[in-house]
């Protein structure tokens, strides 16, 4: 028997996508090409179908190449999955994309499903060593890159090839194959691949996690019920597609028959003007992206008025950044927390940042969050332990064996965190980034925010390094945005905090390393 929560979560999920457009009154042959997509090529093979049936003529998708429609976007894919086809590619083999944001990256996404081959995402920053063990891990048969990354592709013997998605001069290896294939919807697969994402590797190696391809509404409808996107509208993911947030955000704005404004290379100054040239209602990105937004002296002279939502998430949103962003833009951000293996965990509504900017917000629907103590055990409001979650989407497991440790049906997703009265979650960081200083708990995120509340203080991160007295001592890594001396950043912290918590050591970086989704990469900064 399905249990009642999960029931509840469908009907939920329902309400909250056909108030938001993405299911409503369509003509019975709508209905019936839409019912057939999906069940012939799965959601990810048919995220092109759907909009491409419901509104053809429309804006689907505008990047550095111009603009296409959806019902151009539809042929595309199907020309390409014909060609792909005929050429072998189908059920048992995988895809890898390594494509910045841009057509060529969703071509080959819902390309591949329509084959019923398995989809993976690949990080564009990884280098070749990184990417021969993935793509040899995960039994990827086909590669689609952008030009850029054919050096670190050369010497990859794949059974059906490589392709290029992108080139700056000249027609593409898909523009050929489009160019060949049979526009016609492609027969369905006997069986739909899976779509793997790679988790962010910050701590270690990248590991492939399986999504499901999941009809449930419980997942879009949760996301939905916090966040205001509506249908057909225009949005700019500035996430990279290839990881978790920014994927969410271009399947849901395909749901809703929203156009989706790319572009390859993150520029916050090409950003705000595509954002007001295009009148988009939504704007998505990353808390660095938005901090170099915010930075723009010219952000006051583009006409932003149609902008309603800014969502953020794939690395900590501080508490400053939020204030400033509320005072800025209004009562228009959204802090969306989730992980590879989990999807989306919780987001935190305009009204949760104006009461506790550092948090991220409360779990939608159908999406359980529990903080458990090292026995198992539920502890109190204020007090840190391991978040445990249970969402609609949760993963079923590492591609190469293993997963995350669960306690009652909820998993571990590696984080530490705290809620406070109001039900609001709070991240206090990663389990294994905890600092044991002369015996007392630190947690590196607490140090950071207090550090980002210097008024010459840009960012900052604070790792644990070996001491011989201690065991482990703090050292701080800081990008002043002013004169700052290390004894500045000191007192700083001992005048706020604990003095466990004060950094031994402060390091000033021109900037922190971090990968494409935002986050900072510490095992660089532990060298």
């Amino acid at each position: 028997m399905v249990p009642f929560t999960r029931i509840s979560a469908e009907l939920n999920g329902l309400r909250a996508v056909v108030r938001a457009g993405m299911i409503g009154p369509v003509p019975p042959r709508v209905l019936k090409a839409t019912a057939r997509a999906l069940r012939a090529y799965g959601p990810l093979g048919a995220a092109t179908t759907l909009p491409a049936c419901r509104f053809p003529g429309r804006t689907g998708l505008v990047d550095e190449r111009g603009a296409v429609t959806f019902a151009e976007l539809e042929q595309r894919c199907n020309a390409l999955a014909n060609a792909w086809l005929e050429r072998g590619l189908g059920v048992g083999g995988t895809v890898g994309i390594l494509c910045r944001n841009h057509r060529g990256l969703l071509e080959a996404m819902s390309a591949a499903a329509k084959t019923g081959a398995s989809v993976l995402f690949l990080n564009t920053d990884f280098a070749g060593p990184q990417l021969r063990d993935a793509v040899a891990r995960e039994g990827v048969t086909a590669l689609v890159h952008d030009e850029e990354y054919t050096g670190i592709v050369a010497g990859l013997d794949l059974p059906e090839g490589t392709y290029t998605a992108w080139c700056d001069a000249g027609e593409s290896d898909l523009d050929r194959l489009i160019s060949e294939g049979d526009p016609a919807p492609p027969p369905a697969p006997a069986r739909h691949g899976a779509m793997v994402i790679l988790t962010s590797g910050t701590s270690g190696k990248p590991k492939g996690a399986a999504r499901p391809q999941s009809r449930s509404m419980a997942l879009p409808g949760g996301i939905l019920s916090k966040i205001p996107l509506r249908s057909r509208e225009a949005v700019f993911i500035g996430p990279p597609v290839f990881h978790g947030l920014g994927l969410s955000a271009a399947l849901l704005a395909l749901g809703l028959g929203s156009t989706l404004v790319l572009r390859r290379r993150f520029e916050a100054g090409e950003v705000v003007e595509a954002v007001a040239r295009h009148g988009c209602t939504a704007l998505i990105t990353v808390p660095v992206m938005l901090s170099r937004i915010m930075a723009l002296r010219e952000l006051p002279s583009h006409d932003l008025s149609r902008l309603s939502v800014i969502m953020t998430g794939g690395a900590p949103l501080d508490a400053p950044l939020a204030r400033r962003a509320i005072k800025t833009f209004g009562p228009k951000l959204y802090n969306f927390y989730g992980s590879t293996e989990a999807s989306c965990i919780t987001i935190a509504t305009p009204a949760d940042l104006a009461a506790a900017p550092g948090c991220v917000g409360r779990p939608p629907v159908g999406t359980t969050v529990a903080i458990l103590d090292g026995e198992g055990r539920p502890v109190a409001p204020g007090v840190t332990g391991q978040i445990h979650v249970d969402t609609p989407a949760k993963f079923g497991g590492y591609t190469g064996g293993g997963g995350k440790a669960e306690v009652g049906g909820l998993m571990a997703v590696g984080d530490l965190g705290h809620v406070d009265e109001g039900g609001r979650l709070f991240v206090d960081g990663r389990a294994d980034d905890m600092i044991v200083s002369g015996g007392e708990n630190v947690y590196p995120g607490e140090v950071e925010e207090l550090l980002s509340l210097h008024p010459a203080v840009r960012e900052a991160a604070v790792i644990g390094v070996p001491d011989e007295e201690f065991g482990r001592r703090l050292r701080a890594f800081v990008v002043a945005s002013g004169d700052l001396t290390e004894d500045e950043v000191k007192r700083h912290v001992s005048a706020n905090l604990a003095r466990y918590k004060v950094p031994r050591e402060v390091i000033f970086l021109d900037e922190l390393p971090r990968n494409p989704t935002g986050k900072i990469l510490r095992r660089e900064l532990r060298g």
